[in-house]
């Protein structure tokens, strides 16, 4: 019974995940990758000061969840097999810690817009550096984060497919995805323009957890 519990845990979480992101994204202008332009980052959110704000927290929300699925996949599944339960529990836990320490960084834009408008050419020439140093180790952070992601999503995918504990055909696409996923972002660190395979595999990705999130949530009714 508290397996079966911790498995439609794990499902809401998953949703809420995509929920949480699509929110932050569509609604609130969190640029998941963001442009490195200082100036208009800076006139974004001195228009909206309170949109960034709300972006950001749902951003932190999602990491916190993630690090919660983390935990909640790892006592639903890994008395499968304990070692690809401490990889995903590691990763995944990771993955969402180090994105939530950057995050202070982050949210100090606001301060920084809140001084820019007041500002000579030269004094802003000095905050535009700032800005993009900031910028950088968010856009550098997300991408350390996700192989840690690809690392933890084929941890419990190769332990569904493996042991048929889901439909192995789940399990199975996730392996593709998060390979795919992380071969992607690896050329995209190395070739910041080729982001064609790196896209795919966020798709792939998504698909992946959406068809399982909505699996576990409603397992207990399914044959």
């Amino acid at each position: 019974m508290v397996t079966k519990v911790f498995i439609e845990i794990s499902g809401f979480l998953f949703l809420l995940i995509i929920v949480l992101l699509i929110l932050a994204s569509a609604r609130y202008g969190y640029e998941i990758f963001s442009e490195l332009n200082p100036e208009m980052q800076m006139e974004r959110i001195s228009e909206n000061p309170k949109k960034f704000r709300t972006g950001t927290v749902l951003v932190i929300s999602e990491h916190v969840v993630i690090i919660t699925l983390a935990a909640t996949l790892f006592i639903a599944f890994s008395s499968y097999n304990i070692i690809l339960g401490v990889v995903w529990l590691i990763s995944r836990g990771v993955e969402g810690l180090i994105q939530i320490y950057n995050k202070k960084n982050y949210w100090s834009l606001l301060d920084i817009a809140k001084q820019y408008s007041a500002k000579t050419t030269i004094e802003r020439e000095a905050l535009n550096e700032s800005v993009l140093n900031i910028l950088n180790s968010k856009n550098s952070t997300f991408s350390i984060a996700q192989i840690l992601f690809s690392i933890g999503t084929l941890a419990y995918s190769v332990l569904f497919a493996v042991y048929s504990v889901i439909p192995v055909y789940i399990g199975w696409f996730g392996i593709a995805a998060s390979i795919i996923y992380g071969f992607g972002n690896g050329v995209a660190r190395m070739k910041p323009d080729s982001k064609a395979l790196w896209n795919l595999g966020g798709l792939l990705i998504w698909i992946f957890e959406l068809v399982l999130g909505g699996w576990l949530l409603l397992s207990s009714l399914l044959p």
